[in-house]
């Protein structure tokens, strides 16, 4: 059922919907649309365990259509590439494995909650790539610009896509500010996270007919960010495909957030969030 501009569309649990029209979609349909694509890009809240299911699923489902695909992981700096191949070459154990990328110092989330898609990659042979880049670097080109810092020393970046106005407003949005409190080194920093993933999902392209990506969500709704990057970097089949915890979806508010929304069953709160249960006297 599609619905009148500004009404609010329910969104039944366990499906996937047009956010444009509030629309219920066929998931093979999707699933074939998307696996058309040179990138899919799946984002997420980090700490929420129901995302990272729906990525695996959503994962095995492409896998299926495309047995040649790669996932790419905001995670993961670079520099840790090698690391990722022989985890999936399957020649160290998990725990070595987080030791060995400094899963707690770079990442810090509970590992569990993205163990799952290691494993799918580990035991399916699909390569994992290393989207992200070192944060000093994201802190030294916020503050100083690109420009200032010499080519060798961009971890084989090229220079961001200027952000657009819309861009800007989106993260004044996301952040709670006004759009005049967004700095330009604020949204340099936001760029080069966006600019890595970029970078490195189109030099995977060039040996993978698709690569899915996960990251955050804040970098790929609304077609800004990396999606933003990697449209001037010549990719320009990019899917995006979002959770959401809403009964209701407005199709004003909600169009070109992707291209599709999967009602999910309301999460548990992470850990970090959980009310303490109190003692007994």
């Amino acid at each position: 059922m599609q619905a009148t501009p500004g009404d609010p569309v329910t969104h039944p649990p366990a499906t996937w919907i047009d956010p444009a029209t509030g629309a219920v979609l066929d998931p093979l349909t999707l699933m074939g649309r998307m696996a058309a694509m040179q990138v899919v890009l799946l984002g997420e809240t980090h700490d929420v365990a129901e995302i990272h299911r729906w990525q695996l699923q959503v994962a095995t489902c492409l896998h299926l259509l495309r047995p040649d695909l790669q996932l790419g992981f905001e995670m993961f700096p670079r520099r840790v590439q090698p690391i990722l191949d022989r985890w999936v070459a399957g020649e160290m154990g998990t725990e070595d494995f987080l030791v060995q990328v400094e899963w707690q110092r770079v990442w810090g989330f509970p590992p569990e909650l993205y163990l799952p898609l290691f494993h799918f990659c580990r035991q399916q042979r699909v390569k994992m790539l290393a989207l992200n880049c070192e944060r000093p670097l994201v802190t030294r080109i916020g503050r100083d610009g690109w420009e200032a810092v010499p080519e060798a020393e961009r971890e084989g970046m090229t220079p961001a896509a200027p952000a657009t106005p819309a861009h800007r407003a989106h993260l004044a949005r996301l952040t709670g500010r006004a759009e005049a409190e967004v700095t330009d080194r604020f949204i340099r920093a936001q760029q080069v996270w966006d600019r890595a993933f970029a970078c490195a999902i189109h030099q995977a392209l060039e040996e993978a007919p698709l690569v899915v990506g996960i990251i955050g969500r804040g970098h790929c709704e609304f077609s800004h960010g990396t999606p933003h990057q990697l449209r001037d970097l010549g990719v320009t089949r990019i899917g995006v495909l979002l959770p959401s915890e809403a009964e209701a979806v407005d199709p004003v508010a909600m169009r070109g957030i992707g291209d599709a929304l999967f009602r999910l069953s309301p999460p548990e709160p992470p850990p970090s969030r959980r009310p303490v249960a109190a003692k007994n006297a």
